[in-house]
């Protein structure tokens, strides 16, 4: 086997890999699971309450209840800090938390009152469709904790120094068995009730070699920018200054340290943005100051497509390569600081994207995170200066047009930047308007509607298809914005349900209030029998509603059927052994019975189903 066919056996590896990582299914948590409150602070009158929030759930503010056993201690109001304001297509905004929420909690106990159970109700969601009804956990709270308890809980608390949470347990009569909850696990620096952002939403939640190796992909990017090509000939007049007698060894060091120098200084820029990320993070859910950002982007985009040019003023240039010219070059000391220089004279040039890398960990508020992503960045940037070192600057190719293509590239990347950083504060016809119009723009630009040349090379051929691909991906966001579709993932649905809303009516269901009612219909059913979970705080159940069940091939399917809902939206004794019966956590739930009463587990759906899906799936049941 080739090199070449390693090299492609590799990344078909890889490649499906993520594939398989991508669809894999995920694994629902119970809630007690999904959302674990513990105390970290403890005060005569204030306490300090901890949720640990798993990756791909979150929490509602406005659902949190708490009462305290016994009665005479009074609680609240909480002092929430503000939430990610999330546009609900059915309950319009609202505000969440994702990964940790820590937030205060005035208390006032009699005199005599030393201990008491402390129960806090929150309600939340998981990404992938499912939400659960108000759930409680019950926090035991000793008030003869010491103040410097209440200290070491806290501050060093929340660096996971010298503490340990006391975890919440599960409260009888909940919607899920009553087991103690894991002890939550130390706090992070993370920004309370904060994730990394809108700007970085493709790397807040990925492991940190990927991180790492995301910022070194940028870099290596940047490195192919018109702007960073000035660093060869430096580097290579250094290389040059040691004369003919210079090894190959010798030249790789000498590169070795100019680049180091390069990222030690974006290592230091990354550091200050992260330790500022904790303020910088509260203020950017401001919808002022995120608009303020998405247009710095757009004006630093512009930059990129040459409207004009943001560089240190030309004195300035001057003085900083001068200072570099009277450095030796021979001494590794001499090589670090020139790197340092350079990067200084380069660094506007490229301030456009090296900004939105900035804003990304300013968002961590994780200054070990910033540095090391920066030194990634930078070391990326200097990989071609390694090559440069080692076989001369006849190794990279000349500076041509196509490395004008990738400040295009950049360009438009920091325009989406623009539109998904304001996504969460405008109304959602607005996003979905302007990714239409970005890609329209796009597929205009890549010659979309452009004849090809009669001998046009292949790369010709592909970037005119990407920009075909585009211009009608765009064309269709707004085509459904102005119809009234607010999902970019489905334009055209407004379309489709509008007009199977004027066709067909609303499928009728009957209500289940118990189990031994539904246990009696189901048993007494000639049809085959279909169960919906719902509730008026679910989501994902007006989306079945809106979307699925109003298919005119699903209702077809369905009125084949006996329908039957289970509205747990009270959420009580009845509505939680309805749950229970099926080990759902919360709707959407649908079970089908075959006739006479038997379940048929192999169909069962959970969270959201596309219309065409949830037809094959009731084809699965009636046996077509």
């Amino acid at each position: 086997m080739t090199r070449s066919h390693r090299l492609l056996a590799l990344v078909t590896f890889a490649l499906l890999a993520l594939v398989r990582i991508a669809w894999a299914a995920p694994e629902l948590l119970p809630p007690e699971k999904a959302y674990r409150a513990s105390l970290v602070t403890r005060a005569p009158d204030r306490l300090e309450v901890r949720f640990q929030i798993e990756d791909g759930y979150y929490l509602y503010k406005k659902q949190f209840r708490f009462r305290a056993e016994p009665d005479t201690v009074q609680v609240g109001p909480a002092e929430l800090p503000p939430g990610k304001v999330k546009q609900d297509e059915f309950f319009g905004e609202v505000e969440t938390y994702r990964h940790e929420l820590v937030f205060a909690l005035p208390v006032k106990a009699p005199p005599e009152v030393t201990r008491f159970q402390l129960t806090v109700i929150s309600q939340g969601c998981a990404d992938i469709g499912v939400c659960f009804p108000p759930h409680p956990q019950t926090l035991e709270v000793d008030l003869t904790r010491s103040v410097a308890d209440a200290a070491k809980g806290g501050l060093l608390g929340r660096l996971g120094i010298g503490t340990e949470a006391e975890p919440a347990m599960d409260t009888p009569g909940a919607n899920t068995p009553a087991t103690a909850a894991p002890a939550a696990a130390p706090a992070t620096t993370t920004t309370t009730g904060d994730e990394s952002g809108r700007i970085a939403g493709l790397f807040a939640h990925q492991s940190l070699p990927l991180v790492l190796l995301s910022f070194f992909g940028f870099g290596l990017l940047l490195a192919f920018t018109p702007c960073t090509f000035p660093m060869i000939p430096i580097l290579s007049g250094i290389i040059v200054g040691h004369g003919h007698r210079i090894t190959r060894g010798r030249a790789f060091t000498l590169s070795l340290a100019y680049v180091l120098g390069m990222a030690v200084t974006y290592a230091l820029a990354g550091v200050a943005a992260g330790m500022s990320g904790t303020l910088l993070s509260a203020a950017l859910q401001n919808v002022w100051v995120l608009s303020a950002f998405a247009l710095l982007f757009v004006l630093l985009s512009l930059s990129m497509f040459g409207f004009y040019e943001l560089q240190l003023p030309t004195a300035l240039q001057s003085k900083l390569s001068d200072t570099a010219s009277h450095e030796k070059g021979g001494s590794l000391h001499g090589v670090i600081v020139m790197g340092v220089l350079s990067a200084l004279i380069v660094g506007p040039c490229v301030a456009a994207p090296l900004a939105g890398a900035l804003l990304y960990i300013a968002k961590t508020g994780n200054a070990t995170l910033g540095g090391l992503a920066l030194f990634a960045m930078a070391l990326g940037m200097g990989a071609p200066l390694l090559a440069v070192g080692v076989a001369a600057r006849s190794v990279l190719p000349k500076a041509g047009p196509w490395m004008e293509g990738v400040k295009k590239a950049f360009g438009v990347i920091l325009l989406a930047l623009a539109v998904w950083m304001v996504s969460p504060v405008v109304p959602p016809v607005v996003p979905m308007v302007a990714w239409g119009v970005l890609l329209v723009f796009s597929g205009i630009f890549l010659h979309a509607l452009d004849s090809l040349p009669p001998h046009a090379r292949s790369w010709q051929r592909f970037w005119k298809g990407v920009g075909v691909i585009a211009l009608l991906v765009g064309a269709a966001l707004l085509i459904g914005a102005l119809s009234g579709a607010r999902n970019p993932l489905q334009p055209l649905a407004a379309l489709r349900a509008t007009g199977v809303a004027t066709a067909t009516p609303a499928p009728a269901f009957e209500r289940v209030r118990s189990v031994a009612e539904l246990d009696a219909r189901v048993a007494a059913s000639k049809r085959p029998v279909m169960l919906d979970f719902y509730a008026d705080w679910c989501v994902s159940c007006k989306e079945m509603e809106a979307f699925t069940f109003s298919d005119p091939g699903v209702q077809a399917r369905m009125g084949r059927m006996l329908l039957l809902k289970a509205d747990v939206t009270e959420n009580n004794a009845d509505d939680q052994a309805l749950l229970k019966r099926f080990d759902l956590f919360g709707p959407p739930g649908i079970i089908f019975f075959r006739p006479g009463g038997e379940e048929v587990t192999s169909q069962r759906v959970v969270g959201f189903m596309p219309a065409e899906a949830f037809a094959a799936q009731l084809d699965a049941v009636l046996g077509r």
